[in-house]
């Protein structure tokens, strides 16, 4: 039968990750009114980095769920870097937009499909509301209002709490349904298709979120974008360039701590 078994803290990451086929990391520090996802970055991506590290030595070939670009530099260090294995947050933004194109349209959540490329913060999340299945179409003004809130969907929910946290069901029931499609894909299923932040080549991006088959190696195959019209074309230049320096954020927080580290062992050795 299936157990569930409960760790705390570092001292016990390690017992916790032995094993481990897939490891979903859903959050770290929840934001508060006022914040943006930057503002929650260092004290967040420090929590990655040390998850990272816990993977990298417990559970090297798991399939993970997290930061990308700070988990890849990581796992590169370690020498344990599998880009089909790292799979980043996307089901989240997903799933906010299959409920709130829904209720435009008046269907029910679970018969919408929306697929959602790019990043994940603001003007990075990208809705492709021409391709919503099933096939319909939206005015000038739907289209703005559905953008707008899908790409500010964290920050909406933030407000309406007033400080008392961020999301949570909406981040558990995304996180229970992207683990349900990578187990189905590790199983063997076929035809599982979800959308994930992923190392690609469908841009110039080193990353990016498109649709994604899941299979037994992780990301097994990276579906291009597909026809996108004037709006979304606009909408992914601005996404790309936004998305840009959020990767090199990430990159350059994991090798500014490897400077630093050689830097200290120089230092010490010249002493």
């Amino acid at each position: 039968m299936p157990r569930v078994r409960g760790f705390l803290g570092q001292p016990q990451l390690e017992s916790a990750l032995t094993g481990i086929d897939l490891v979903i990391i859903p959050a770290g520090v929840p934001r508060k009114p006022g914040m943006t996802r930057d503002d929650l970055f260092n004290i967040n991506a420090g929590i990655v980095r040390t998850l990272c590290e816990g993977i990298a030595k417990a559970c090297p070939k798991a399939i993970v769920n997290l930061i990308i670009p700070i988990a890849a530099e990581v796992f590169k260090k370690a020498g344990t870097y599998d880009p089909k294995r790292l799979l980043g947050v996307t089901m989240l933004d997903v799933v906010r937009a299959n409920t709130f194109v829904a209720e435009v349209l008046g269907l029910d959540p679970r018969e919408v499909d929306v697929p959602v490329v790019g990043g994940h913060a603001g003007v990075t999340i990208l809705p492709l509301l021409s391709q919503v299945k099933p096939p319909c179409s939206f005015t000038k003004e739907e289209t703005e209002y559905l953008t707008n809130r899908i790409q500010n969907g964290g920050t909406e929910v933030v407000e309406a709490k007033a400080g008392a946290g961020s999301a949570t069901l909406s981040m558990a029931y995304a996180a229970v349904k992207f683990a349900d499609a990578c187990l189905r894909g590790l199983r063997g299923d076929a035809g599982v298709v979800e959308c994930a932040f992923v190392a690609s080549e469908v841009t110039e991006l080193p990353f990016f979120a498109t649709k994604v088959r899941l299979g037994r190696n992780g990301a097994d195959e990276i579906y291009q974008l597909g026809p996108l019209n004037e709006y979304e074309r606009v909408g992914l230049e601005k996404a790309k360039r936004e998305l840009a320096a959020s990767i090199q954020k990430g990159v350059s927080f994991i090798k500014k701590d490897l400077y630093f580290v050689v830097a200290v062992v120089l230092r010490i050795y010249l002493d």
